[in-house]
């Protein structure tokens, strides 16, 4: 039977969207699905333990959340704009793709000021969406301290429906406790669950961590704008995974364990990187994969994700993953029991 976007739609109270994390990490709630019973437990994350054996691995995207979010005033009028920066295009010249916001004031050959004493400065020199524009940062210094520059005066990019301004909390907690490689515009929220506590139990039980980067951009929450999922184009983002994850990965396949994808992203990164006998790859490029109902997975047999908002592309591959009637199911219960949703919200170990 072929999905809709409409079939991915449902009612989401406004207050069970997350506006802070749990207190401590690996104490948000976790609900657990087991696919093959239809049963459905409601846990707290650090329990997760209890569902893994030795040898089982599970998989973790280490990107790192910068800073992306710069607040800066036109030149002239002085009018506020606020400037996302979604990736850098060129490293010598200092050209950026970024959203600004709002755009309809925004020209090629303006110019932006973005501190008091004007020692960052970007001049607008394309148009690339509506929303999107391409900028050439204008600094006096080495590449370095240009970035460290773009650091100071960058927030961290909370989702948009967080009303509040982010804080100091946040730039500790938007960011998953192994993040090592810097380029996601948004986290890998799954992983913000782990902490070092957790992380140390699960290895002492001889549980692997295979690693792989996946640079989320803001593509992963654009909204499907088509009924027909055939037409939903997800934009590119760049993915890395490694020989000795391949070999982990691989290890853990033909031995039959417990292989769990944490979060979407480290879904998306290995099925897109797939053997013709099932088995993964290395990668080194960029991934557009869109993965909706109905779909055969090859690599993880287990997945932890949070909850996500209605009619979003993360919510159709838990439908993939899990079953839609299933996953519909668990998604009223989680409704009915007041789960919190979304980037900062609860979790799900899907088995």
């Amino acid at each position: 039977m072929k999905m809709k976007t409409s079939d991915f739609d449902f009612k989401l109270p406004e207050e069970l969207l997350a506006e802070r994390p749990s207190e401590n990490r690996d104490e948000a709630r976790l609900m657990v699905i087991h696919r093959d019973t239809g049963v459905i437990e409601h846990r707290l994350f650090k329990d997760l333990i209890e569902y893994f054996e030795e040898g089982d691995v599970m998989i973790r995207n280490n990107t790192k959340v910068f800073p992306a979010r710069l607040m800066g005033n036109k030149e002239k009028t002085g009018a506020k704009i606020e400037v996302f920066l979604l990736r850098e295009l060129d490293a010598e010249t200092r050209l950026w793709d970024v959203l600004v916001d709002p755009a309809r004031k925004i020209r090629i050959g303006n110019k932006l000021f973005f501190d008091n004493d004007d020692t960052l400065v970007a001049e607008v020199v394309d148009n690339t969406t509506s929303r999107g524009r391409t900028l050439r940062f204008l600094f006096d210094g080495s590449y370095e301290e240009f970035r460290a520059k773009l650091k100071e005066l960058g927030e961290t990019p909370l989702p948009k429906y967080i009303l509040r301004e982010a804080d100091e909390d946040d730039v500790e907690r938007y960011q998953t406790i192994y993040a090592k490689h810097e380029g996601a515009v948004a986290a890998p929220t799954a992983g913000l669950h782990f902490s070092k506590h957790l992380l140390k139990r699960l290895e002492i039980k001889g549980i692997d961590f295979a690693e792989l980067t996946l640079h989320i951009g803001l593509g992963t929450f654009q909204a499907v704008e088509v009924e027909d999922l055939s037409k939903h184009k997800m934009e590119s983002e760049q993915v890395v995974v490694p020989q000795e994850t391949v070999d982990l990965v691989n290890r853990a396949i033909d031995e039959k364990r417990r292989i769990c994808a944490i979060g979407s992203t480290s879904m998306r990164s290995i099925e897109s990187s797939v053997s013709a006998d099932g088995h993964l790859n290395p990668i080194d490029g960029w991934t557009n994969k869109f993965i909706h109902p109905p779909y055969d997975f090859s690599i993880a047999n287990c997945m932890i994700t949070n909850f996500h908002t209605p009619k979003s592309t993360l919510l159709m591959m838990i439908s993939a993953f899990t079953g839609h009637d299933l996953m519909m199911k668990a998604y009223q219960e989680a409704i009915k029991e007041g789960y919190k949703f979304y980037s900062y919200g609860d979790a799900m170990l899907i088995l």
